[in-house]
């Protein structure tokens, strides 16, 4: 197994990686780097953690909407972060989650 040492919002990760899946990989790194960033500059969130999640929900979000049949699928809401549209409202709440399910501590475990 190939490592590649690859940056998400300033931080370095060593990520292992199959032999010829190096494309597939740096492309899903960039897209969370996207997204992670895209929600920090939004400035509503500071710790990285809850970035993370959220970025996570919203990626999540974005797959399962594509998965679904287009001819066969009820309309669905934007997603939270990335669209402008109630976003305040929505990323309040998912944040309000986020706190709720870290705890006291923050910690994820």
């Amino acid at each position: 197994m190939k490592q590649l040492e690859v940056q998400i919002m300033g931080q370095s990760y060593l990520l292992g990686c199959p032999e010829g899946g190096e494309t597939s990989l740096l492309e899903a790194v960039e897209r969370v780097d996207t997204a992670m960033c895209k929600i920090r500059d939004a400035g509503k969130v500071k710790a990285r953690d809850r970035i993370a999640v959220l970025a996570a929900l919203n990626l999540a979000f974005e797959l399962s909407d594509r998965a679904t049949p287009v001819t066969t699928a009820a309309p669905r809401a934007a997603s939270p972060v990335a669209h402008g549209n109630g976003a305040d409202a929505v990323l309040g709440a998912l944040i309000e989650r986020v706190d709720t399910a870290l705890g006291q501590d923050g910690q994820l475990i």
